[in-house]
């Protein structure tokens, strides 16, 4: 039986409206992925990208037990669409943050770095080695203070050499038994006198962890940061990120009263929100 013209036409104009509002379609998603493409990259390019490096003072998840590391602390206080890279390892010396500046991703915005502890923790004989008097006994801690500071400044050249704001922490002072506690504590003013002045010559901020870490529970043990130690550092760090701190010394009467406003607010502590 012969088909007439109009009734081939009725048929095929629904099929052909269908590819042309599949067309239709298809052109609008498109043009939306092209018009979302550089609202994305350029989302991504405000993105901050927080780099931490050194030692267990940031790579503490081995001795908070379950409770947030540092890492996550300073995540949970950034503002707004971030990334922190975690290139700290438990152990590094300043040598070895030599080489984690080297592998600080290209699209990181802010550094931080907490070194010299475990360079000051090797060096812990020289407290026991024999001397006839004071003065050889400022000779040789002296001796090993200048060593250390032409690595640490040494890093900070390398570290300032991207144009990046950098921050450093000064080495708290551990939680060791009397009296070789405050033998130690006396001993590392000379190699936080360098770190000071390392930092300043360089105008970079500062974070004092001698003043932060002010009470026994901020650390896990003698040498390592607790989960409430690491909530300080977090709040310290995210001041220095967003720039509400104005000094170049970030200390306790900021970074602590930073933690107890949360608390007051949240009936919490930092620690166990994050």
């Amino acid at each position: 039986m012969a088909v007439s013209s109009s009734a081939q036409s009725a048929a095929v104009e629904p099929a052909t409206r269908g590819k042309r509002e599949l067309t239709r379609r298809r052109a609008l998603l498109t043009l939306s992925s092209i018009i979302a493409a550089p609202e994305a990259a350029e989302a991504e390019s405000k993105a901050m990208h927080l780099v931490l490096l050194g030692d267990s003072v940031f790579d503490n998840g081995a001795y908070v037990h379950g409770s947030p590391d540092v890492r996550a602390q300073v995540a949970a206080q950034l503002q707004g669409p971030s990334v922190v890279t975690l290139l700290a390892r438990d152990g590094a010396v300043i040598a070895d943050v030599h080489q984690q500046l080297s592998a600080v991703p290209s699209g990181a915005t802010h550094v931080v770095i907490s070194a010299g502890g475990n360079d000051a923790l090797r060096a812990s004989s020289l407290l026991d080695a024999p001397v006839s008097s004071v003065s050889g006994a400022l000779s040789t801690l002296g001796g090993f203070a200048s060593r250390f500071a032409h690595e640490y400044h040494a890093l900070l050249d390398k570290a300032t050499r991207a144009k990046l704001p950098v921050a450093v922490c000064s080495i708290y002072e551990p939680r060791y038994p009397m009296p070789y506690r405050g033998i130690a504590s006396t001993a590392l003013t000379l190699l936080n006198d360098v770190i000071t002045r390392a930092a300043f010559a360089r105008r970079l901020t500062l974070i004092d962890l001698r003043v932060i870490f002010d009470t026994d529970d901020d650390f896990a043990n003698p040498i390592e940061p607790s989960s409430k130690g690491g909530a300080k550092i977090a709040n310290a760090i995210a001041q220095f990120t967003d720039g509400s701190q104005s000094s170049a010394v970030i200390t306790n009467a900021t970074a602590h009263d930073a933690v107890s406003s949360e608390c007051s607010e949240s009936g919490t502590s930092p620690a166990l929100r994050n």
